[in-house]
């Protein structure tokens, strides 16, 4: 019987919990979003006091709406501040890379539809930021720790 090497074995199981962490997102963000759908945000509309939106983004490959259900730790006016942390995961989500190529999205908050528009925050709108995200949800500080990718913030305003 042939070993097999043990880079293969760790490879292997590295792919096997991303794609168990993707798809245990998956199901958890399609009955999160039924569910807030349903209720139009009445029910699921705040995390550990954060408000809970609906994020519709065109997906950068097939041009088709992609939805996910965010926090919003930061409010500002009318802009809404999310993180792309993907639980501290070395990847950026999928909705990041679908923002990034089309910056134009749409949020449902509070009951209403908005149409959005998306930039990446300078390095000055972090560091102003990110205490007030790890104010609002501690987590946030350790995902930065648990992965080397800069943990973008994504600030999102009305068009």
């Amino acid at each position: 019987m042939t070993e097999l090497p043990a880079l293969w074995i760790v490879g292997t199981s590295l792919m096997s919990l991303s794609a168990l962490k993707d798809s245990v997102a998956y199901v958890v963000t399609a009955i999160h979003q039924a569910i807030f759908d349903l209720s139009k945000g009445a029910v699921f509309g705040t995390t550990l006091g954060m408000p809970v939106l609906k994020l519709t983004t065109k997906g950068r490959k097939s041009g088709q709406p992609r939805t996910t259900m965010l926090t919003s730790p930061v409010q500002q006016g009318e802009d809404l501040v999310l993180v792309a942390s993907y639980g501290g995961d070395d990847r950026h989500p999928k909705w990041y890379g679908n923002l990034v190529a089309d910056a134009d999205v749409e949020v449902s908050i509070s009951g209403r539809t908005l149409p959005m528009r998306a930039r990446i925050a300078t390095a000055e709108e972090k560091a102003a930021l990110w205490p007030k995200v790890v104010a609002a949800y501690s987590g946030y500080a350790g995902y930065q720790k648990r992965t080397e990718r800069d943990i973008p913030l994504v600030i999102l305003s009305p068009r």
